[in-house]
């Protein structure tokens, strides 16, 4: 079954409007590889549309990492890309980066730039090659839950096609669904707000296809539901944020919609009470969409709560199992307080308000939200330490947290700060306090043995960090890299590599 692409729509603006004058030096640092007119020429009868003037540049050189929102505030870029190019199909995307290698130009997929870490910030200048231009639904297959998708196509279209054409659902919900694409879900391994119930991204990709940094265009997966053909070449690319490949499709396993729901809030007497009732829940295999708790700072803010810890469960399909999943979570939560299910609603309304951030940064404040994942065993300590050690910065005004997603064996914990250091600069931000606050988490998640990132990847933010927590293994991804990437012009200074530009001068 082919189904007809949705219309698409183009990368939303960042909250923080771009004031930097043209020619402004990059924060990054001045080494931007520069574009000759011949490299240009090629890369125009490569790709029908080559946009190289200042606005478009400027733009497409920026995501919704929160550290330079702040920049784009004082009128300071991070970077600037030399050209953007626009491919329409996964030939234009061969080509480019066919001239790309040639020419020694480093390339940095981009799509709805929504990811806050700087993953598509073009760090070297060269190439923002947009991805959005791919977008819309291939086959559908029904009977096998199977649906085709082209990797610009933002997440709201796809599930309003996917809905209308076949009454079905990938189930990914991120809090970004309307700024992001199915190719930057793949590139940092996100997660909706349903994975408890569908898995994260890595759960739902069944093949991926993709073009490497000469132009081959490779095919990885999809042939059957399991297979013991080598290593899982799909998984290797997953994640890889456009260092390995640049992902133009993928096959992504569907739902039906059901139309049934449960819900349900319960409030405990401390955040640690609400995560073992978390744990218990899961444990006996239940698994509800959303399984959401907050810690008493954030249930106060949220929802007016008082001392309570807030859960917020809520689960969708087959009645039969629905109603398992209410009889096991409320026998779990049953020592707490069963609080007005409207708590639900009102977190529907509100899970993807991000109008806070711009304003917030506009006006001098430094705040990010950091997300990590650790095993149940490891989650209370991990919860104290951080939130003790973020309070303890000089400035800081809020250090909170929830549990954004869970399974058997552990969860997401989602950390925000707030600060007004005294240290601040003329703008009002303090880059030193920012650095601080995120080496304080990342320390405290790598000696607890948790992941630095559960959904929002690396980028440019978390680089410096991603060594120490892979340890040896790191190794591994940077013969993985040298192997498929031997030029390093695929998005260069990301991930922790090494790239023939050198590292970024981080401010």
């Amino acid at each position: 079954m082919s189904v007809p692409s949705p219309a698409g729509h183009g990368p939303a603006a960042a909250p923080v409007a771009l004031s930097a004058p043209p020619g402004s030096r990059p924060v990054l640092g001045p080494a931007l590889v520069e574009l000759a007119e011949p490299v240009l020429a090629s890369l125009r009868a490569a790709c029908d549309r080559v946009e190289t003037d200042d606005a478009a540049c400027a733009e497409a050189s920026r995501d919704w990492w929160p550290l330079a929102l702040s920049w784009a505030a004082a009128g300071r870029l991070p970077a600037r890309a030399g050209a953007v190019v626009r491919p329409a199909s996964a030939g234009e995307v061969s080509d480019v980066l066919r001239v790309c290698q040639a020419s020694g130009v480093p390339v940095t997929p981009a799509a709805g730039r929504s990811g806050v870490c700087g993953a598509s910030i073009p760090i070297h200048g060269g190439v923002v090659i947009d991805m959005t231009g791919l977008s819309g639904l291939g086959a559908v297959d029904d009977r096998s839950l199977l649906v085709e998708v082209a990797a610009g196509t933002f997440g709201d279209d796809l599930e309003a096609a996917l809905r209308a054409s076949a009454d079905l659902t990938v189930g990914h919900w991120p809090q970004s669904m309307e700024l992001s694409t199915v190719g930057g879900w793949v590139a940092c391994r996100g997660a909706g707000q349903y994975s408890t119930r569908y898995g994260k991204i890595e759960d739902m990709v069944v093949g991926l296809e993709a073009v490497l940094a000469d132009g081959s265009r490779v095919r990885t997966g999809g042939l059957a539901p399991r297979a013991a053909a080598g290593p899982d070449l799909t998984q290797v690319i997953l994640g890889s944020e456009g260092t390995l490949a640049v992902v133009t499709g993928a096959l992504l396993r569907a739902h039906p919609v059901t139309g049934h729901e449960w819900r349900a809030a319960f409030g405990f007497d401390s955040f640690v009470d609400g995560l073992d009732a978390c744990r218990r829940i899961l444990r006996r295999g239940a698994t509800p969409a959303v399984l959401r708790l907050y810690d008493q700072a954030e249930s106060a803010r949220s929802f007016g709560t008082g001392d309570a810890s807030v859960l917020i469960v809520l689960d969708e399909g087959d009645p039969a199992a629905l109603s398992a999943t209410a009889t096991v979570t409320e026998e779990e939560c049953g020592p707490a307080d069963r609080l007005d299910d409207v708590l639900v609603e009102q977190w529907l309304e509100h899970r993807n308000d991000v109008s806070a951030l711009g304003a917030l940064i506009s006006r001098g404040y430094v705040v990010d939200t950091v997300e990590v994942a650790a095993r149940w065993s490891a989650l209370d300590g991990l919860y104290h330490s951080v939130v003790s050690s973020l309070r303890a910065l000089d400035g800081t005004l809020a250090a909170t947290a929830h549990q954004s997603h869970s399974y058997a064996d552990g969860a997401c914990l989602y950390f925000t700060f707030a600060a007004r250091p005294p240290d601040a600069g003329p703008d009002g931000w303090a880059e030193h306090y920012y650095n601080r606050a995120w080496d304080t988490v990342m320390d405290a998640t790598i000696a607890a043995g948790g992941a630095i990132s559960h959904h929002h990847g690396i980028g440019l933010n978390r680089s410096r960090h991603l060594p120490a927590s892979l340890g040896p293994a790191h190794r591994m991804l940077m013969a993985i890299k040298a192997a498929l990437d031997p030029a390093g012009i695929l998005n260069p200074g990301k991930l922790g590599l090494p790239g023939p530009w050198g590292a970024p001068a981080w401010p």
